[in-house]
């Protein structure tokens, strides 16, 4: 079986340089899974985790305040991301997907990857997967892996399937499994036991150790990039991290290493990986000619109740917990360095979604617009550069939570169409009532921590934000749409 260091030296040599490719900047984007907004310290002086990699490239480059996935959960946030679609316009409506479920991503839609992979980059996918394989109702392992990361556009991956602790555990190698899962794996304690662990009973590769995967991950991104030194392409690098999501298995190294357990050690294993991919960059003379973002897929997994037991925010000031429709569900830490193009040291208030990648990587490369790619996606080019905008970037930004509920943001506004969470924290969902609110509305600019519901307060911009998310929601698109009359 081809290894990835080896098929990406094939690529580069059978790789068509596009015009001015040279000059087109490499990107690298590093997805942590269940990282909240308040586990670094650049964003939170109170948090108990020593995160020295978040914190440099915070100072080296540019920190977004108010950064959004486009969902509080890891399968439709990835879709999000790689497409600049919601991935509620999908068949998923509501959860993530698992381990046998087929791929997401419909034939032909355009992704990051394949749009750059046309302008000459040599693209690669190193992590957590998520997005499913193949087309049947429940993936065979033992066949090829088609369609997946290697049918959307990248030219090399390397990972697994789901999230670390959804079987089968196997280590997947472009279109094949490195091992057939013909062992089995018992279940793990809850992971707020002893040890930190919990992941499912299932198959698994004879060799697979959860243990391993985070390491394996930063070691072939690392040798990713410096493979591409002198092969005179650009280079786009996906990794969508396994952690801090559970099992919480933080490498020897990095056991003691926080005040917040084993969740807040394998938040700094994290941050050492984050640490050992820029360490590759550097090394090889490439930092001032590649964008680095590190984010999240949506917030931590992280109740009252841990952060009661450890004095620790994970999700700093916000309300809820990965999965809720609240704050603490879907703002995350979203760090941005480029070298020359991004001022160092400086933060944006802007309000941006994970989406906007999307159009972003298309106007750094120079890419064509499609009229059917990219839907929900806003250039942040302008904001990276320090410009000053007239108008916010985004008249609204679409949120969702793994029950299916919907929010709308809009400017300082909030609006949440149903009562409770739609998530982890309870209550989940509140049946309305008659003379009480049918939703929720915040004012985020007077009460970040959205304490106070002003539903029926403000029945205009109710009404304002209701019809506009309806609209979003029929029109099936946010972005501008192209113009493709030929005037």
């Amino acid at each position: 079986m081809v290894s990835l260091l080896l098929a990406t030296i094939l690529l580069a040599a059978v790789h068509a340089p596009s015009t001015g490719a040279p000059s087109l900047p490499n990107i690298v984007i590093i997805l942590a899974d269940d990282l909240g907004y308040g586990d670094p310290q650049v964003q939170n002086p109170g948090s108990r985790i020593p995160t020295p990699g978040m914190d440099r490239l915070a100072m080296e480059g540019m920190r977004f305040t108010d950064a959004h996935s486009p969902s509080a959960v890891c399968s439709p946030t990835r879709y999000g991301l790689l497409t600049g679609r919601y991935a509620w316009r999908t068949s998923l409506k509501q959860g993530v997907l698992w381990g046998h479920s087929p791929c997401l991503l419909e034939p032909g839609r355009e992704t990051i990857a394949s749009m750059l992979k046309d302008r000459g980059y040599v693209t690669a996918c190193v992590g957590k997967w998520h997005l499913g394989f193949g087309n049947a109702e429940r993936t065979d392992y033992g066949a090829p892996l088609r369609p997946g990361p290697v049918s959307v556009g990248f030219d090399s991956f390397e990972g697994i399937p789901a999230s670390l602790d959804i079987p089968p555990y196997v280590w997947v190698i472009d279109e094949a499994v490195e091992e057939l899962p013909s062992a089995k794996v018992n279940g793990s304690a809850h992971r707020r036991k002893e040890g930190g662990g919990f992941w499912r009973e299932g198959d698994a590769g004879p060799s697979f150790r959860h243990e391993a995967i985070l390491p394996r991950i930063g070691q072939v991104s690392a040798d990713f990039i410096r493979q591409q030194t002198g092969t005179g392409h650009p280079f786009f690098l996906y990794v969508p991290l396994t952690a801090p999501h559970t099992p919480w298995l933080p490498g020897e190294d990095y056991r003691g290493a926080s005040e917040a357990g084993h969740y807040g050690d394998f938040v700094a294993h994290v941050d050492a990986v984050l640490g050992q991919i820029l360490e590759a960059v550097e090394d090889t003379g490439q930092s001032q000619n590649t964008l680095v973002v590190f984010t999240s897929d949506n917030g931590s997994h992280w109740p009252t109740s841990d952060t009661e037991r450890w004095s620790h925010a994970a999700n700093g000031d916000l309300r809820g917990q990965k999965a809720d429709i609240h704050e603490g569900g879907h703002r995350v830490p979203m760090l941005v360095r480029w070298p020359g193009r991004v001022q160092p040291g400086t933060a944006s208030n802007e309000t941006v979604c994970l989406v906007d990648w999307f159009a972003t990587c298309r106007s750094i490369a120079g890419a064509e617009e499609a009229a059917e790619a990219g839907e929900d996606s806003f250039d942040l080019l302008p904001i990276l550069q320090g410009d000053v905008l007239d108008a916010p970037l985004r008249a609204s930004t679409i949120h969702h939570s793994v029950d299916g509920m919907f929010a709308i943001r809009s400017g300082r506004w909030k609006y949440i169409e149903g009562r409770g969470s739609g998530g982890f924290t309870p209550p989940r969902r509140i049946e309305p009532v008659e003379g009480e609110p049918a939703g929720q509305l915040y004012d985020l600019a007077a009460d970040p921590s959205e304490s106070t519901n002003v539903y029926l307060e403000h029945p205009d911009v109710v009404a304002r934000l209701q019809a506009n998310l309806d609209r979003s929601r029929t029109m099936g698109r946010t972005a501008p749409a192209l113009d493709v009359s030929g005037e």
